[in-house]
């Protein structure tokens, strides 16, 4: 009987999904963040600051922090199994470069709500 003790429960549709959906919310925001200064002549921190306070926008933003999250921790997951081959050296990269993920989207978090 063969364990997938990486995987948490979770299976490969799931993951395939998750892996989607967080591409098209990044996509998205890619396009609204792009579409915003080309139709913004000249952008100013009040302007910048008026975008950010708008709720829809720290919403979308933060479904975008999360969206890194999601497809940060599939991706690493994916190639680190791929080709990192001894378990000791990939359980420490994954260690450090999810927390290294955590640490940007916590920073964002603190940028989008703290101010």
């Amino acid at each position: 009987m063969v364990l997938n003790q990486a995987s948490l429960k979770r299976d490969g549709v799931q993951d395939y999904v998750s892996l989607r959906t967080s591409a098209i919310v990044l996509s998205l925001y890619t396009l609204f963040i792009l579409g915003f200064f080309l139709v913004t002549p000249v952008v100013t921190f009040e302007i910048w600051q008026a975008l950010f306070a708008n709720i829809f926008m720290k919403v979308f933003t933060l479904l975008a922090l999360l969206s890194i999250a999601v497809h940060t921790r599939i991706g690493l997951w994916q190639v680190l199994t791929d080709y990192v081959k001894s378990a000791s050296t990939r359980a420490v990269l994954q260690f450090f470069l999810y927390a290294l993920a955590f640490g940007y989207v916590a920073v964002g978090l603190f940028v989008l709500w703290g101010a």
